[in-house]
């Protein structure tokens, strides 16, 4: 990335954007009529498809039900074709798997697990195209389907990640940006009581710098907040207009 310009001496990112500005969203709720609920997102050019089943009764060993509260369970996966460098990723790997724990700590911070105890909660999130802002993604379009299958949530869980680049933090990064580096983080927030429900670093910041960041990425969370909710309510006016209502 030597010589590429991240940002303009007139405040422009690679993509045109401001350094706060969010790439284009969109969303569609109810894409799988076999789920208990579904969504796909698109972030940019980032894409991910979130399903969702539950609450149910307990899989496999009975051992593993949680007597006051419901159980999460959470997978991802990336389709073979989602990123240029065609690696085949099985499921199951490091990466799934850390992607997966991520968002089951996401979703235990806002599902109301207390009212499904001794049950289980399954979010199977794929991404399809990956370009930068892949968790963020991910929760957003899970937010989306638990909200589909009618799940109760303390909040809406909105997710952004936020960068430091020449003295400038940076909402919502592409690829482009998070490949050339330098301290990046990823939020997600309960927009309505300003709850952090997971926030991931993955280099140093100095403190001077860090809380600029992390208003960046709590901001544009909150934007993304204004967005879904818009999409969530077209989804109702929809489906009241099928039942007739």
């Amino acid at each position: 990335m030597a010589g590429l310009e991240l940002l303009s001496d007139q405040g422009y990112r690679v993509d045109g954007r401001r350094a706060g500005e969010l790439r284009k969203i969109q969303a569609r709720m109810g894409v799988f009529a076999q789920a208990d609920g579904s969504a796909y997102i698109e972030q940019g050019n980032t894409k991910a498809l979130a399903v969702v089943y539950g609450p149910h009764e307990i899989r496999g060993s009975r051992a593993r039900a949680l007597p006051d509260r419901a159980l999460v369970n959470c997978q991802y996966s990336s389709a073979t074709f989602s990123t240029g460098e065609r690696k085949r990723r099985p499921h199951g790997d490091r990466k799934s798997c850390e992607m997966g724990l991520q968002l089951r700590q996401t979703f235990e911070a806002a599902i109301l697990t207390q009212l499904h105890p001794r049950s289980q909660i399954d979010i199977y999130v794929q991404v399809l195209q990956a370009d930068g802002g892949t968790y963020a993604a991910c929760v957003n379009a899970a937010t989306l389907a638990v909200l589909d299958a009618g799940i109760p949530m303390r909040d809406f869980v909105c997710a952004c990640s936020a960068g430091f680049v020449d003295g400038t933090a940076l909402a919502d990064l592409s690829h482009v940006e998070e490949a050339a580096g330098g301290p990046q983080l990823a939020l997600a927030l309960l927009p309505a009581s300003g709850q952090i429900a997971l926030l991931e670093m993955d280099a140093r910041l100095h403190e001077d710098h860090l809380e600029r960041v992390l208003e960046a990425a709590a901001q544009a969370a909150r934007d993304v907040h204004t967005l879904l909710d818009l999409v969530v309510r077209q989804h109702v006016r929809e489906a009241s207009i099928l039942l007739g209502d």
